[in-house]
């Protein structure tokens, strides 16, 4: 049966340190600093406690006390769930038992983290090319929103996470936690795990003692029968470009009827255009919403051949460039680019114009519940679900099959086929692309 004992290990006429040994089996035994000091006149041999003849000595006393059934409690606990009991185990015991956390701790999960947000302006990064120095903004986000996950977790379990306690019944617990206590979604859930593996592998390369399992953990996604994806097309996207919004008494009347979709917009002739203009181009060049609303003349490149737009893409820092060919998208650049206007806002606009456009089929998707503040899944008009993020795929799924899919993914900046066929849910289409060939083969016959 295990034990735990407290001990002094000098007699000598000062403070000296108190330490706890905790006895395993004969000859297997750990013992630490508990942090505690005493003069060892003031320490019962019979007790192996403090004395309790002074005020300070009963406050030592009492957490000694404390720590002696936290840890026996913990023991049994992990001893069950076959984690490993050494050296760090017990300093983490004692560290949890009193809330100590230093934050030069690196074995701790949320000071690693905190590392590399910190650092992130200097850190590797590789690429198709080789390596980049520099994580992005959404990386560093999203390292951002995990440590504040992390600390939450913390605080429900009441206690620090050590690299060394990332075993299998921890991600357990913490997976379930992520997907029944928090309710976040599933691709949402399984992203964290993902970015829980990526920090305990950097740990390692920085000479952080990790457990084996955490390099093994397994992330998630939605199955493909489980995601609905949302596209404008191109039936719809005629429709948006010629619907008038010239008849300022009507859009009032509509912006009184309403109230939720129009609330803080200028439901004007000249703003519903803008974002318009927005939308079409974003349908036709396949870029993220952020690379979008950055697009400036400065991006746009006249040459004998076509007008062209060159992008970098904030996301993965790839250069890329988009022809322009429809007609309506070289007027709009030629003659009328739009302004730039935020992203919530161009977000909250392109419903209007939807709603507008008479795109109200009601489909099945995700919409955010503000209440809760998590995407539900059910049945809701098309409009309300068409944000910005549509534009690119809706650029992908309308010319999918159309294009070949090679052409596609340098436009969409899609690091390879299935990463591509993922994002527009579809799957691998062998025969087309036989088909394909053989096109191509009679063409250059």
């Amino acid at each position: 049966m295990a034990t735990v004992q407290f001990r002094l290990r000098s007699k000598a006429n000062k403070n000296v340190s108190i330490k706890v040994r905790v006895t395993l089996s004969r000859g297997n035994d750990l013992e630490l600093n508990t942090g505690f000091t005493i003069n060892p006149k003031d320490w019962s041999k019979d007790t192996d406690r403090p004395k309790q003849n002074n005020t300070e000595n009963k406050l030592i006393f009492n957490n000694l006390k404390k720590l002696d059934s936290f840890i026996y409690n913990n023991l049994n606990k992990d001893l069950g769930n076959n984690i490993l009991i050494d050296s760090f185990w017990l300093d983490s015991q004692i560290k949890d038992c009193f809330e100590r956390v230093e934050k030069t701790d690196s074995g701790l999960l949320v000071n690693h983290i905190q590392y590399i947000i910190d650092n992130a302006n200097t850190r590797k990064v590789r690429t198709n090319g080789g390596f980049k120095i520099g994580l992005s903004k959404s990386t560093i986000k999203n390292y951002t929103l995990f440590k504040n996950i992390i600390t939450e977790y913390q605080k429900t379990s009441k206690k620090q996470i050590h690299f060394i306690g990332i075993t299998k019944p921890f991600v357990d617990k913490f997976t379930n936690w992520l997907v029944n206590t928090k309710d976040y979604s599933t691709n949402y859930s399984g992203k964290q795990l993902e970015i829980l593996k990526t920090v305990c592998i950097d740990a390692e390369k920085n000479e952080i003692t990790i457990t084996p399992y955490s390099k093994t953990i397994q992330h998630f996604r939605e199955s493909e029968n489980d995601r609905y994806i949302q596209i404008l097309s191109f039936d719809e996207l005629d429709i948006i470009k010629n619907i008038e919004f010239n008849d300022e008494v009507l859009l009032k009347k509509f912006k009184i009827d309403n109230p939720e979709l129009t609330k803080n917009l200028a439901i004007t002739t000249d703003a519903l255009n803008n974002a318009r203009n927005w939308v079409l181009i974003g349908c036709e060049i396949g870029q993220r919403g952020g690379d979008l609303l950055k697009i400036k003349n400065d991006n746009i490149r006249r040459t004998a051949k076509g007008i062209y737009i060159d992008i970098v893409q904030q996301k993965t820092n790839k250069n890329v460039t988009v022809g322009i060919i429809a007609p309506h998208v070289l007027d709009i650049v030629e003659n009328s680019l739009p302004k730039e206007i935020q992203h919530q806002k161009l977000n909250d606009y392109v419903k209007v114009i939807c709603k507008l456009a008479g795109i109200v089929e009601v489909v099945k998707g995700t919409k955010l519940n503000t209440e809760t503040n998590r995407k539900e899944l059910g049945k809701y008009p098309k409009y309300e679900l068409i944000a910005s993020h549509c534009f690119r795929r809706s650029f992908a799924t309308n010319y999918y099959k159309k294009i070949p899919t090679a052409v596609l993914i340098g436009i969409t900046g899609h690091s390879k086929e299935s990463l591509f066929l993922t994002y527009i849910n579809k799957r691998e289409d062998k025969d087309a692309n036989a088909d394909l060939f053989m096109k191509f083969y009679e063409d250059l016959n």
